[in-house]
């Protein structure tokens, strides 16, 4: 089964492509998901980021307080936060996002892909056959964050710019997806990215185990 790693910074729009991969017959694991089942009440993963971090990021109810969490991580300087951050969470979603790639191949499912924004900083690009990078202009990333997460406009741009830039993302990513227009600009570049990758040379689909796959038709929009 051919895993592709789907990733690139806050509000660029990942979540709009792995829907139309979805429409494509493709599975599409949402890190972001994981993470919500990972740091359950009493989770293995909550209670070492509780050592960590401090009781002040849970709830009364013992659920994890995201905001409280985000205005520790992404504060200027805060950089070995961040990273203590992701080195205990990492492991935890890596091995659901194994877990649940096993059942896709199991079931048949030639090509899956997982959503990860924190991709290289896990290590998990190195099982990606090819990685997907989604890329749109800051204001509109800006806009995103502020309407999905309903924070303020300098705590959107205090996010992004804790992130990795466009230029890192675009300089490992072996295909890239600007997502700055209507739905239908997007499915065309899903759909030529995905024609790429399911038949490269136009006879090499046996090289990736894809002889049988039959899910994804490029034109049957």
């Amino acid at each position: 089964m051919i895993t592709i790693g789907l990733t690139g910074g806050s509000g660029a729009g990942k979540g709009a492509v792995g829907k139309v991969l979805e429409e494509f017959k493709i599975p599409c694991i949402d890190t972001d998901a994981v993470y919500r089942d990972v740091i359950s009440p009493g989770s293995p993963c909550i209670l070492e980021l509780k050592e960590y971090f401090g009781g002040s990021i849970i709830t009364e109810s013992g659920e994890l307080d995201r905001a409280a969490l985000s205005d520790i991580v992404f504060k200027p300087g805060a950089g070995d936060k961040l990273a203590a951050l992701n080195r205990i969470t990492h492991k935890y979603i890596l091995r659901e996002c194994g877990k649940m790639l096993a059942m896709y191949s199991e079931s048949g499912y030639d090509m899956a892909v997982i959503d990860a924004p924190q991709l290289y900083e896990s290590g998990f690009d190195a099982q990606c056959a090819y990685v997907i990078a989604v890329i749109a202009d800051k204001e509109i990333r800006i806009k995103r964050i502020m309407e999905r997460d309903g924070i303020s406009r300098e705590q959107a741009e205090r996010r992004i710019d804790a992130q990795r830039n466009d230029e890192f993302f675009e300089s490992r990513a072996d295909f890239v997806i600007y997502n700055n227009g209507s739905v239908n600009m997007l499915r065309e570049q899903v759909a030529e990215t995905l024609s790429t990758i399911v038949d490269p040379d136009g006879n090499d689909r046996e090289a990736y185990g894809t002889s049988s796959y039959t899910g994804f038709n490029p034109y049957f929009m």
